[in-house]
């Protein structure tokens, strides 16, 4: 039995998104609260229950006032917005959980929106690189494919990681999405159509990066006790851990073969009693083949440099030791900073995934972040 914990008195009870595009045309605004009501219609609730509102973001997004009061909410007694990308995606959620278990809030919706006004790979104006950024910037290091490439080669110098190894990951989460009718890359893709993909920043091809869509995710939290009484089946969160290191710099992180979750795992292992062998599902946050490489192995599903015979040898899909991003990830169903990971979970411990269901699933872990700062969140059926 895990450890108990004070989150799994909360539960998640609704889900719901947009569809993902390349370009929507619609405003963020429009994209969030349209995953908001969906995921209210999801459990049943409407806009006049929900009394928290959170979401983190960077570049194009809105704010939880401006999505609460579209959907007709005009008092929020809890308001949470977070500065952060993908690695702020765990402590957010766990952010709505705790809110709930104190009673700051009743109802908490849980989103994330991007639109197509921020892509990583293009500039619509001069780049300003300030703080640490100013010294980086002139050696060619301004986007995080461009950092952490430098980490994978690390990592390729230190255990004789190699390109074949990221594909293997590439090629796995493809064959992932193409049962997912939300996915936007269903197309499946070999080790040499891997190989063939043009160079983003070596070493990582276009297929080792995540894919940028327009799109939202939100999720619907509430108390364990309301959650008995609503539509869907509860989704617990019993446990969480988060790690941010060195000031959060990418440039000067100790040990660059590794991440944040060198020491987000442990913590999370230690804090819930439970271990990687007590996993149904891992939704691994991959916003380049070369994160679920670090975390796997941080996270202790495998040893330093074994990633790539992992994955070859099937242990990372059904039938396997773990089911991996069952619903392509990032990497093919699209990238909205890890909230469509925790979406997932919640499908997959529901029961609801369809062709990609894991059976029996139980427990997910679902993690967060890159580089010197991240976290993750293990739900199960059961509170702890």
């Amino acid at each position: 039995m895990p450890n108990r914990s004070a989150l799994s008195d909360a539960a998640i009870v609704g889900i719901g998104r947009t569809p993902f595009v390349r370009k929507s045309g619609r405003t963020p605004l429009a994209m969030a609260s349209e995953a908001a009501r969906d995921a209210l219609r999801d459990c049943g609730l409407s806009a006049a229950d929900v009394d928290g509102f959170t979401c983190y973001g960077t570049g194009d997004s809105a704010s939880p006032m401006q999505v609460a009061h579209a959907i007709g909410i005009d008092d929020l007694g809890w308001c949470s917005s977070v500065l952060g990308g993908g690695n702020s995606v765990a402590s957010v959620v766990a952010g709505a959980a705790a809110a709930v278990v104190t009673g700051q809030a009743d109802v908490a919706v849980v989103y994330r929106v991007l639109g197509s006004n921020t892509r990583y790979g293009k500039a619509m104006d001069r780049v300003l690189a300030p703080g640490e950024g100013q010294f980086a910037a002139p050696h060619g290091y301004l986007v995080p494919p461009q950092w952490f490439a430098m980490w994978c080669r690390r990592h390729q110098h230190l255990y004789g990681s190699t390109a074949e190894d990221l594909g293997a990951i590439a090629v796995q989460q493809r064959a992932h999405a193409v049962p997912n009718p939300h996915a936007i890359a269903r197309t499946p893709i070999t080790i040499d159509d891997y190989l063939d993909g043009r160079w983003v920043n070596e070493p990582f091809r276009v297929f080792d990066c995540c894919y940028e869509v327009d799109g939202a995710v939100a999720l619907v939290v509430t108390s364990a006790e309301r959650a008995a009484n609503l539509r869907q089946r509860p989704v617990h969160p019993i446990g969480v851990s988060d790690a941010n290191g060195q000031g959060g710099s990418v440039l000067e992180w100790d040990d660059m073969a590794t991440m944040y979750s060198r020491d987000a795992g442990p913590r999370l292992w230690a804090k819930t009693g439970l271990g990687p062998a007590d996993i149904d599902v891992a939704l691994m946050y991959d916003c380049y083949t070369y994160t679920v490489m670090a975390t796997m192995e941080d996270y202790g599903f495998c040893g330093k440099g074994e990633v790539g015979d992992f994955y070859r040898e099937g242990r990372a899909t059904y039938g396997g030791d773990i089911v991996v991003n069952p619903h392509g990830g990032l990497l093919s169903e699209g990238y909205l900073h890890g909230l469509n990971h925790h979406y997932e979970a919640v499908l997959q411990l529901r029961g609801d995934a369809g062709e990609r269901q894991v059976t029996g699933a139980e427990t997910a872990l679902v993690t967060a972040g890159a580089g010197p700062f991240g976290g993750a969140v293990i739900y199960a059926t059961a509170p702890a």
